[in-house]
């Protein structure tokens, strides 16, 4: 389409260079014809035969067609013949079988003779077919260059735009794992490549949740379901024991509860993933926060003879209070039942070299450096604590509520025990 347009535009300019100069030339000659038209009205009418025959002897170049015309039509002097009547003032071409092309004008004289003078236009002529074919070759040889160069250009462009079109063919088949190439030219393309790796890659961490959640789903709820089938099947073969069938249903009704905690917490992970709470942000004092959060667990802290220690200050964010106070309530609920019996847990707001943050601190047994990742996902649960009651959502729901909030939560080792930091924004 811009090729198209910049032939025509190419096209159209020329034309105008070619039209403008042909006219200026036909106007510098018709300006001649005029002043040489006036001079000679200036003649006496007496002398102007003879000074027409004058100028014809002299012959000069370009000025060989002079006549003086009677008002009845007969030729007077000269060596033009008029075929029919011309527009007095206005110069017109003409042809002569034996000299060429000339231009001539017709002027009136005082007596009413028609006083005739015509100019030699082949040099004219040559010079607008010279110019003619010079811009017609200069303008195909821009055509040729600039096509030249286009293809030359683009080469490299279309390149990118070919292995472009690949990777989002692979994309498109479910590779997630594929990415746009970057050149590094910072133009649209690779603004363009970078848009669509970021939305493929959290498109491809969605998936794997999805995935993920799915697997842990199907493995985690066929336990309690097979539970209570079981349950019911036992109990329609003994419908007339009244304490077993009791039994039954209080089991049966437990497992099923467990199958709805589990949905329940994973449509509030789905609901905070998808960022529906964002509205009700608000300032929030996280040195208040922590501190209710402390008061509300101590009562469990004592009954496993767990010294709670926590340390405050006036620090405000912008979030949800009620998402934010779960989210750490999760946190030292896990630190208290997974600590030692009689240890310590640590809940405090500090800042260091790499800025602020919430740390909690327990000295219990930890979490491998191997499964830290793995506890982050739905369903896991670390090793040695099956026996401990939990659905393996509890971290997922942290991560959740603190992807909303644009935080970042990061396990690592207390020595002994385990320490959980929640990033915050650096303060200005």
């Amino acid at each position: 389409m811009l090729g198209a347009v910049f032939v025509i535009g190419l096209i159209a300019m020329l034309g105008v260079v070619y039209v403008a100069t042909a006219r200026d030339l036909t106007a510098r000659s018709d300006r001649i014809l005029h002043a040489t038209a006036q001079r000679l009205l200036q003649v006496p009418a007496d002398q102007l035969p003879d000074r027409i025959r004058y100028e014809l002897r002299r012959d000069r170049a370009g000025f060989n067609y002079l006549s003086l015309v009677a008002a009845d039509g007969t030729l007077v002097v000269g060596n033009v013949r008029l075929l029919h009547p011309l527009p007095p003032g206005h110069p017109v071409d003409a042809e002569s079988r034996s000299r060429g092309p000339f231009r001539l004008v017709a002027l009136r004289t005082r007596e009413g003779e028609t006083l005739l003078v015509g100019r030699d236009i082949s040099l004219l002529r040559d010079l607008r077919h010279t110019i003619l074919e010079t811009l017609t070759v200069s303008g195909l040889l821009t055509l040729l260059c600039v096509a030249a160069a286009a293809i030359g250009f683009s080469r490299a462009p279309l390149r990118r735009v070919r292995a472009l079109q690949r990777a989002s063919r692979e994309i498109a088949a479910g590779d997630f794992s594929v990415r746009m190439p970057i050149a590094g030219r910072h133009d649209e393309l690779d603004q363009f490549a970078t848009t669509v790796n970021a939305t493929v890659a959290e498109v491809g961490r969605v998936v794997a949740q999805v995935k993920g959640a799915t697997d842990a789903i199907a493995h985690d709820l066929r336990t309690p379901l097979t539970r209570v089938r079981a349950t019911l099947n036992a109990l329609h073969h003994r419908p007339h024991d009244a304490t077993e069938v009791a039994a039954g249903i209080r089991q049966a009704t437990t497992d099923l509860d467990l199958v709805l905690e589990r949905f329940a917490a994973l449509l509030r992970i789905s609901e905070l993933e998808a960022g529906r709470r964002r509205a009700g942000f608000r300032s929030v004092d996280l040195g208040k926060l922590v501190a209710q959060v402390a008061e509300l667990y101590e009562p469990l802290a004592e009954d496993r003879a767990i010294t709670l220690s926590v340390a405050t200050r006036s620090w405000s964010v912008e979030g949800d209070d009620k998402l934010l106070f779960e989210a750490l309530s999760n946190l030292l609920d896990n630190a208290i039942k997974f600590g030692r019996p009689g240890g310590r847990v640590e809940i405090a707001l500090i800042e260091d070299e790499r800025g602020d943050a919430i740390e909690v601190r327990d000295d219990g047994p930890g979490i491998p450096p191997e499964e830290r990742d793995a506890v982050l996902r739905r369903f896991h649960r670390g090793q040695g604590v099956q026996e401990i009651a939990g659905s393996g959502l509890g971290l997922s729901v942290v991560v959740a509520i603190l992807h909303l909030h644009g935080l970042r939560l990061d396990l690592s080792d207390a020595r002994p025990g385990l320490c959980v930091r929640i990033s915050l924004p650096r303060r200005e």
